[in-house]
Parts: C-alpha cells; sequence; structure tokens
C-alpha cells in the first residue's frame, strides 16, 4: 500500500517499509500508476491531484467538524490516529494538540527550534547559542546558553505536562524534544499510522 503524506516542500512515501521523499517542484505525480492514498497541505499540488483518478485523498474521509476550520489536515489526521494524549509535532513550527478520549480539545503552534534561535541571533550575535534540551525546567539559568533556552523551553514544558497526558512526538526534532519531554514517546510515522486507521475504516 502506498502512501503519501505532502507538505509544502516534499512528498513524503511511505510503500510498506520503503519510505522516501520527492521534491515537490520537479516530481510528476501523474508517473505513478497504482494507488496512493494521500492527505496534503499543498493547494498547488491538490488542483493537480484532483485530476489523478489513482491518487485518493483520504481528507474526504476525516469528519473536520470536530476541528477549528483552518485547522491543518495533516494536524487533524495525526489526531485521529490517538485516543489519549497529546501531540507535538517538531518541525518548521511546533505543533501540540490535545486529544482526551478520542475528542480533540485543542491545541497551539510554537516556533520550532530552527525559527527560534535565528531570531535570538538575530537581536544579538551573542545570544547565538544551540538550545540546551537537557537543562532542568524547574530552575532559573545561570548562563546565556541556559537563558535563551529556559526562555524558549519552559512555557512550552508546563503547558504540555499541564494536560496530564501521554506526550507522543513526531516531526525532524523529535528526538531534541525527547531530552527535555523524557517520558515522551517518538512515533516519526505517527501521520501513516493515522492514514492506515481511515483506510480500514473507510474502504
Amino acid at each position: 500500500m502506498l502512501l503519501c503524506d505532502i507538505g509544502n516542500t516534499s512528498y513524503h512515501f511511505l510503500d510498506e517499509s520503503d519510505e522516501y521523499k520527492r521534491s515537490v517542484g520537479v516530481f510528476h505525480p501523474e508517473t505513478i500508476k497504482e494507488k496512493v492514498y494521500y492527505i496534503s497541505v499543498n493547494s498547488s499540488v491538490n488542483s493537480k491531484l484532483a485530476l489523478l483518478d489513482n491518487w485518493i485523498d483520504l481528507s474526504s474521509f476525516v469528519n473536520r467538524d470536530s476541528y477549528y476550520e483552518t485547522m491543518g489536515i495533516d494536524r487533524i489526521v495525526a489526531c485521529e490516529a490517538v485516543n489519549n494524549g497529546i501531540i507535538i509535532d517538531a518541525g518548521s513550527a511546533i505543533t501540540v494538540d490535545v486529544v482526551r478520549e478520542s475528542t480533540f480539545e485543542g491545541g497551539f503552534i510554537y516556533p520550532g527550534v530552527n525559527a527560534m534561535q535565528k531570531t535570538y541571533k538575530d537581536i544579538s550575535p551573542a545570544l547565538d547559542y544551540a538550545f540546551n534540551f537537557s537543562l532542568n525546567p524547574n530552575s532559573l539559568a545561570k548562563n546565556s546558553q541556559d537563558a535563551i533556552s529556559y526562555g524558549y523551553l519552559k512555557l512550552l514544558y508546563s503547558e504540555v505536562l499541564s494536560h496530564k497526558l501521554p506526550i507522543i512526538l513526531t516531526g525532524g526534532d523529535a528526538d531534541k524534544l525527547q531530552a527535555l519531554f523524557i517520558n515522551a514517546t517518538i512515533n516519526p510515522h505517527l501521520l501513516f499510522n493515522a492514514m492506515h486507521k481511515i483506510i480500514e475504516k473507510n474502504l
């Protein structure tokens, strides 16, 4: 079964256990003749795929009434995979979504690691540090690296733990955040797991 998660820059495929990416700018989806089950946040790609009968948009099988109107389909589908948990998708932005008893309670969007590091650097070269994800979030900092790390991570840490739910990490920076959320589970295939769940339920 060929699954595809389409973002703004790439097609992310999973073919059984074979995982690979193709650039949105150069990949031609019509070259694939087998069935592809996909979700997409890319409106320009969506218009192309609507013309291809073998590309099946799984978003049409999701009840969006349980979510807010402008919420991305990738976040919605991830929530569909979870019964109880707080999902942290650590990519260009960090999205945090709370699901309790299979009901979406809400979420928030936080600056991604690279974006926030650049922000500090733009303020002053003296603040150009990598974040220390292993700091103690319950102790104020006593050096510059920990000071910017605490300023960035403490709010995220406190808000996530306040919901008292299992923490699920996904996205490119999930391994960095696991140093902060030591009891969290990393699931790099959370979206693909959710897509399988939707397919089994509806197709």
